[in-house]
């Protein structure tokens, strides 16, 4: 018999009843309860106390097929595999660790402000419920990323939040084998904005600039990209998933500079979290923001209108482009960038049309 909380009541007659044919041989607890009377509860085959001692229990089917001893905190208090103490103490660990590195000093920052540590231990936690639970993000064609060397990753924007950028540099970290990192080239208002500029920098940011894009990608970096800045952030719902203009193809020039491979990265899903139905210019201007986004949850829903749609995403990296072989006086032919622009361009929105219609809806 249970209560209303799903524990076990043993009821007094369970407690006092003689011993029985059924029962020879077996014993009574006789550790004392708190009003200092005797348990008095059978003991099971192995000599413990359902209620006052731990119990070894099978592995429940969604836990992975994970068994092993666990520990009884009460009948009022979660149980707690060994697996579940031992990731609770690496967490703790892990913190401890961090905190003591932060006071010592023990951590390292690069010339652009890359905080690795900062990066690895706080960003990335914070990021992941959102990459693996809420939009429950498929990456394709990871092994396309080479696992060591400089290239450029060259992605499409979208999302009215550029939640899209922190998702790849999460995929890419995640999920491919060397664990990289993605160096990502912002916008100078992105820089500016209080708390979001210095976070921004630590984990691994820096100004869309094309000497330090040619540094950091002969330094053997991976560098990523967003020609479409606040134009495909900030678009309309109705124009979703269509490029908008490349640019003039700076991130082409750079590429064939340095002679590493392009890298054309497609995402879905990230149009539809905060879908924008109208702009609003005039206040646009007045807070000197590049668009004034109305959405279909903001204003509507007040302060849940910020929370992103649970869409589910797919982020693809498709097959390295090379520039090697074009030498670097290349990057100096105005119709060989724009050229190979627009290629990156068509390919990338053919990655998007391909998983578009292989996907079965929106949110699932």
């Amino acid at each position: 018999m249970t209560d209303h909380r799903g524990a076990e009541v043993i009821s007094l007659d369970e407690r006092r009843r003689p011993i029985g044919p059924a029962d020879q041989g077996r014993q009574r607890c006789q550790r004392l309860r708190a009003d200092g009377s005797a348990c008095r509860l059978y003991l099971d085959e192995e000599g413990r106390c359902r209620v006052c001692e731990p119990t070894t229990r099978a592995a429940h089917p969604a836990s992975g097929g994970r068994q092993g001893r666990r520990t009884h905190l009460g009948p009022d208090v979660p149980i707690l595999s060994d697996r579940d103490l031992a990731d609770l103490e690496q967490v703790v660990r892990g913190v401890l660790a961090f905190s003591r590195r932060r006071l010592t000093g023990d951590y390292d920052v690069d010339d652009y402000g890359f905080d690795r540590d900062f990066t690895e231990q706080v960003v990335m936690p914070l990021a992941r419920p959102l990459y693996q639970r809420w939009w429950r993000i498929r990456t394709d064609g990871i092994h396309n990323i080479p696992d060591t060397g400089g290239a450029l990753l060259v992605a499409n924007h979208a999302g009215t939040v550029p939640f899209d950028a922190i998702m790849t540099k999460l995929a890419v970290f995640d999920e491919h084998p060397a664990h990289r990192h993605v160096r990502e080239l912002a916008a100078d208002l992105v820089m500016k904005v209080p708390l979001l500029g210095p976070m921004a920098r630590k984990s691994g940011n820096t100004l869309a600039n094309g000497e330090d894009a040619v540094r950091l990608l002969d330094s053997g970096e991976l560098v990523g990209v967003w020609p479409e800045g606040f134009k495909g952030i900030g678009k309309a719902y109705r124009d979703r998933y269509k490029l908008q203009r490349f640019g003039r193809g700076g991130f082409v020039e750079v590429a064939i500079r340095t002679g590493v491979p392009i890298v054309p990265v497609a995402t879905i899903g990230s149009e539809e979290i905060f879908p924008i139905v109208a702009n609003v210019k005039p206040l646009a201007r007045i807070l000197g923001l590049p668009y004034f986004p109305i959405t279909w949850q903001f204003p509507l829903l007040g302060p849940l209108g910020l929370v992103p749609l649970p869409s589910k995403w797919v982020i693809e990296f498709g097959e390295p482009i090379p520039t090697a072989h074009l030498g670097p006086d290349a990057a100096d032919d105005p119709m060989l960038v724009f050229e190979l622009t627009d290629r990156v361009r068509d390919t990338i929105q053919q990655m998007i049309y391909r998983n578009l219609m292989g996907r079965r809806s929106v949110f699932f």
